[in-house]
């Protein structure tokens, strides 16, 4: 089973989260700057696990419809594709991860630098755990 590297897109940084070698549990493993060349640093992180599947964050609307948002991610995952032709990209959707992962910052205490920080790397693995979980069953 190929590992998989889950990317939280947002657009002022993006979380990246792995799968464990059995496709069991997440864990995230950076925080790239969108505002720099982060797909460069993407390409180096991937390719540290062989030909990962890439699950990207897909942003819908309470109502499940995309928006400009999602078109925007759609864009970026062509990107990607164009970089790391030999991975297979999928979509997961990812509403209320970032939400859900201020959340369990907040109720950890974590100061707000530290939220800021890490908000975005919790989010990818809350996102590829859930991926990972849908799996199973």
């Amino acid at each position: 089973m190929p590992r998989i590297l889950a990317l939280d897109i947002g657009s002022v940084r993006i979380g990246v989260a792995v799968s464990d070698p059995l496709g069991i549990f997440a864990q995230g493993v950076a925080v790239l700057k969108a505002k720099k060349d982060w797909l460069s640093e993407f390409e180096k992180l991937a390719a540290g696990y062989g030909n990962p599947v890439i699950l990207i964050s897909l942003p819908r609307r309470t109502t499940g419809e995309e928006g400009p948002e999602a078109e925007n991610i759609r864009k970026k995952a062509e990107l990607i594709r164009t970089r790391l032709p030999q991975c297979e990209i999928r979509f997961w959707d990812e509403r209320f991860t970032t939400v859900i992962a201020n959340q369990v910052l907040l109720e950890a205490d974590v100061s707000r630098e530290g939220r800021k920080q890490s908000v975005d790397k919790i989010a990818a693995t809350l996102l590829l755990q859930n991926y990972l979980d849908s799996m199973k069953g």
